[in-house]
């Protein structure tokens, strides 16, 4: 069930910006895809490849962000969003609440990296 208000460090996006989180990581997954059929076909240097993660890193945290209904960047501004308005933030004014959000911008980012390193590390190996 999505959540309808800001919880700290647990929830700081509204459905209009999960909205924009999963067409980031459309457009990550995407272009991770059309990387690995480029590889696929064309003779790439392996230090090429290792630019999957760019793409990679942008799908994984899409996704999880969209799944948590939590922004890594609003975590860190201390701000959030459940209006209308993709974009338009409200700021957290108390430190323990920015607190709490900035441990969990931390987390998804660090989980967002290591997803990205693993798939990384399987396209280098596999191709």
């Amino acid at each position: 069930m999505a959540n309808t208000e800001y919880i700290p460090g647990v929830c700081n996006l509204g459905a209009t910006e999960v909205r924009g989180r999963w067409i980031a990581a459309g457009v990550g997954f995407g272009t991770t895809l059309l990387c690995v059929l480029l590889f696929l076909f064309v003779a790439v240097p392996w230090y090429f490849k290792i630019l999957i993660f760019i793409p990679a890193s942008v799908g994984f945290a899409g996704v999880l962000q969209a799944r948590f209904q939590f922004c890594i960047k609003f975590g860190f501004q201390g701000v959030f969003n459940f209006g209308s308005k993709f974009g338009k933030t409200d700021t957290v004014e108390q430190a323990e609440f920015r607190e709490k959000d900035r441990q969990r911008a931390i987390q998804i980012a660090v989980a967002s990296a290591a997803l990205s390193a693993a798939l990384t590390a399987v396209v280098l190996i596999c191709l």
